[in-house]
């Protein structure tokens, strides 16, 4: 039944205060134009991420999986559209045309569907938004007016997509901020890796430890930098990293922890990569094996050499206790070394005696490598 366009309009203002109505408005105003689905796709160099339907959440995640963004040819027609309103893909390209392009024969076609109607959201800080509606290939294209419904619809999706983005952009100020409550300096990373939000704690760390560069956000240290860069460039850290910071002048030793933003962590920080944590070290006993394995991502042995090394031991002795040859310990100290940013037993001695976790000494009978 044809909703009433009062009711469609004030919903999706209701939608941009209140994320979760986002999938059920899509869905109504899908089936108002004779749609089976509907999305909002918010557009970043390193894919995409969405909100929408059901059915149209199902499609997405299908094409996500597939990797082959390549074949979107839809997307950058929409984006470079200078048409104020939605456009089809006999706005862009003939029915010929779409039978020679993979999207449709590949994916599109088999799956039932094929027929779109899109509208890009030109925002002021850059953002690319994009709305997108599709219909099974049975029911033929978009007609005019479906379009036209869309496009009477099209200024309230425009100001509800950006006011979306500016309210999730203060939902995760006031988490960072909540974090320098119990202390942490903390900051939102956007889907490019900039600092999208921080608090007044990790403010403090710039420029001396931190840097917000054009591209990214940048550690002031070298090695630490390249280990960020490096996990930055994987397009989705998987899991936690943790980055040691070595001491510059003001500021103690420090780690930075990489944490991904994924699954429900998205109705907080839906337009970001992950939330950067700082920690600092003060000097303490040298923290367990397995809370150092943890952290940096060492293999038990590198880890059982690292807090060999910082209780003070040495390559022969390490190797004597383990049981391995002193080329083994020295390649798994090289791995160390590697994997923490640092290349100086000294560094390392200063990193992990700062790190306060009891736990037995590495170097006593019943810890051994097992390698």
């Amino acid at each position: 039944m044809p909703r009433d366009d009062t009711d469609l309009v004030d919903r999706i203002y209701e939608a941009a205060f209140v994320g979760e109505f986002w999938p059920d408005i899509l869905h109504d105003i899908a089936e108002e134009v004779g749609s089976c689905g509907g999305a909002l796709l918010d557009l970043h160099p390193d894919g995409m991420r969405w909100v929408g339907s059901q059915m149209m959440s199902d499609l997405l995640a299908d094409f996500a999986a597939l990797g082959r963004p390549e074949l979107d040819t839809r997307t950058p027609h929409g984006l470079a559209s200078t048409h104020p309103g939605f456009i089809t893909e006999f706005d862009v390209m003939t029915r010929a045309e779409l039978a020679t392009q993979p999207m449709y024969t590949e994916f599109l076609w088999p799956r039932g569907y094929g027929w779109c109607a899109g509208s890009a959201v030109k925002v002021p800080t850059g953002d690319k938004l994009l709305y997108t509606f599709e219909r099974r290939y049975d029911d033929g294209p978009f007609d005019s007016a479906a379009v036209d419904k869309l496009d009477a619809l099209r200024p309230h999706l425009a100001r509800a997509a950006v006011l979306s983005g500016r309210l999730e952009l203060e939902r995760a100020r006031a988490a960072t901020e909540m974090l320098g409550l119990v202390g942490l300096p903390g900051a939102v990373l956007s889907l490019s890796h900039r600092i999208a939000a921080a608090n007044g704690l990790f403010e403090a760390l710039i420029p001396d430890v931190i840097r917000d560069g054009s591209k990214r956000v940048a550690f002031s240290d070298p090695g630490a930098d390249a280990l960020l860069e490096a996990v930055l460039s994987e397009g989705r850290a998987r899991s936690m990293r943790s980055i040691p910071l070595a001491a510059r002048e003001g500021h103690p030793p420090m780690i930075a922890h990489l944490v991904p933003v994924r699954l429900a962590a998205r109705d907080i920080f839906f337009s970001a990569s992950a939330v950067l944590l700082i920690t600092p070290v003060t000097r303490r006993e040298v923290p367990s094996a397995d809370i150092i394995e943890g952290l940096f991502d060492l293999t038990p042995a590198e880890s059982r050499v690292a807090r060999g090394i910082a209780r003070g031991g040495t390559i022969q002795t390490l190797a004597g206790i383990s049981g391995n040859s002193p080329e083994t310990v020295r390649s798994q100290l090289k791995a160390v070394f590697m994997k923490t940013g640092l290349s100086r037993q000294a560094e390392l001695v200063s990193l992990l005696a700062g790190l306060h976790v009891p736990g037995p000494d590495p170097t006593a009978a019943g810890e051994t490598d097992g390698d």
